[in-house]
């Protein structure tokens, strides 16, 4: 990979690096996003990529043409199709935006690629790590781009969370904590509580602490998981607890029952880093050393999924078929942590 857009801001001070240290998404080049799939998530892509960058959403497509219809209107989108078939194969599309369930991930993203179309698959980018490999082997076969859709990956606040740690900042890590809990109701007509469509807290919400886990940390040593499952097996909450060698420990906690704090905090040898509530979404972040040093980054940014659909159109481009920022192995290695925690925890998708 050679795309200089992507590397770390250079410093010889390893501080928190402000959000202008990173390429601004409005600078990024200008492709046309086709749409898979009509719901809450693919509006906000469709708000945020016309609006922060120079990319536009060209059409949408469900499996409702009237649903597609509804949402062409709502978003602006000038094409609409009642089929995702049809949607993939519209010439005037650069890019396909994966926004169904996870249990249609792979399907789709495979629909999209044999069509020769890039993808920008949301995250948890599939059920498992077979069905992700099996993605990016058939991005890799045709020279396509494909990136999980992890977002907060991409945004100012977290990098220069991972690239402070990175250049020591902090000195060794000792301690990662991160929370995502959220109050959800609902029974199985909710896609997070029915099995059918790999509900559950993990996939959707509990991805988010481990790949951060992931992102600061890398693979874990040794994977622990603690939870508890629904009547109909998919999991409520877990905590996961990540070892690393004999000193650095790592906790991910998540839950659809209850409103958590929903922030973070790395801890080191000589200082700390905590990024503010919600540490997934545009934030603060601060550095805390032990020697009373202290520096506060504003990372309050409007939007958010633009940095994402902004480093994927530098990709495509660019003619890459990955970003460095949210490589396939990364979101390999984030799926087999989730597939562990999944095996210890006894939750299985039907149709896996």
């Amino acid at each position: 990979m050679t795309d200089a857009t992507a590397a770390a801001p250079s410093t010889a001070d390893p501080a928190l690096a402000p959000a202008s240290a990173y390429p601004d998404p409005r600078d990024a080049p200008a492709i046309r996003w086709g749409i898979l799939a009509a719901g809450g998530i693919a509006r906000k892509f469709a708000t945020d990529i016309p609006a922060h960058t120079a990319s536009t959403i060209a059409a949408v497509g469900s499996r409702s043409a009237d649903r597609a219809a509804a949402f062409a209107a709502e978003m602006d989108v000038p094409r609409s199709y009642g089929s995702y078939e049809e949607l993939v194969a519209d010439p005037e599309i650069d890019a396909i935006y994966v926004a169904s369930p996870h249990s249609e991930h792979r399907d789709h993203a495979l629909l999209a690629l044999n069509a020769g179309k890039p993808v920008l698959v949301e995250k948890a980018v599939t059920r498992n790590a077979a069905e992700a490999r099996e993605i990016f082997d058939v991005a890799a076969s045709r020279g396509l781009f494909a990136m999980e859709a992890m977002w907060a990956r991409f945004l100012p606040s977290y990098r220069a969370t991972v690239d402070a740690v990175a250049a020591g900042a902090i000195g060794d890590v000792i301690s990662l904590t991160a929370l995502h809990g959220q109050n959800i109701p609902g029974g199985p007509e909710h896609r997070l509580w029915n099995p059918d469509l790999a509900g559950g807290a993990l996939l959707d919400l509990g991805v988010y602490p481990i790949s951060f886990a992931h992102a600061v940390l890398g693979v874990p040593d040794e994977v622990h998981a603690y939870g508890e499952l629904s009547d109909l097996g998919v999991d409520k909450a877990e905590t996961v607890v990540l070892r690393y060698g004999q000193r650095a420990v790592a906790v991910a906690t998540s839950s659809m029952e209850t409103a958590m704090l929903n922030n973070a905090t790395v801890a080191g040898t000589e200082g700390r880093i905590d990024l503010d509530p919600t540490f997934y979404n545009p934030t603060d972040v601060h550095l805390s050393l032990l020697d009373g040093t202290r520096q506060d980054v504003s990372g309050r940014l409007p939007g958010g999924f633009q940095f994402q659909a902004a480093e994927a159109a530098r990709q495509i481009v660019a003619g890459e078929t990955s970003s460095p920022l949210m490589t396939w192995q990364a979101s390999v290695e984030v799926m087999e942590i989730m597939d562990e925690v999944r095996r210890q925890l006894g939750v299985v998708y039907p149709g896996e």
